[in-house]
């Protein structure tokens, strides 16, 4: 993983979203420059579409959503449809594993006053949705708790 610079982290609120609302259907929209390096982080009642690069597709997109009793940050990468061979698929699947945990480590600092307010959603699973049209990498996966982001994120600021 990618060590987190909250200082490449830009962060954005569609409104009415702000920092201490909604929680419900709360969406995040993370995308990145590959020049500079720099994280550019949405949070809104909707996606920011428009920050999406639609050749590369390598956004990682999330929201709130209540599952059976309990809120799950629910998040989606697209990997293909069809476009990319299976090989390219593969190398896609691969480098999202890689980058998912700097990818949330962002959503999760990005919006730490959201979390100050609602504090028991530090505790709720992430929850990834590999899309592709490949079975092997059409998968959900466990990607820990909001609480372990941040946690990693202000402790390699302290370091």
């Amino acid at each position: 993983m990618s060590k987190f610079d909250p200082a490449m982290l830009n962060v954005t609120y569609f409104p009415p979203a702000t920092p201490f609302k909604p929680v419900d259907e709360r969406k995040y929209t993370l995308t990145h420059s590959d020049v500079t390096g720099e994280l550019f982080l949405t949070i809104g009642y909707c996606y920011d579409y428009d920050a999406v690069n639609s050749k590369f597709r390598d956004e990682v997109l999330a929201e709130w959503k209540p599952v059976m009793g309990q809120y799950t940050l629910l998040g989606k990468v697209y990997v293909t449809n069809g476009e990319f061979d299976e090989n390219y698929a593969l190398i896609r699947f691969h480098i999202f594993q890689k980058e998912l945990p700097l990818a949330l480590t962002a959503m999760v600092y990005g919006d730490q006053k959201f979390y100050q307010n609602y504090p028991w959603l530090l505790d709720s699973p992430i929850y990834i949705q590999f899309e592709s049209s490949y079975p092997q990498y059409n998968q959900y996966m466990y990607f820990g708790t909001p609480r372990y982001y941040l946690t990693t994120a202000l402790k390699q600021r302290v370091v």
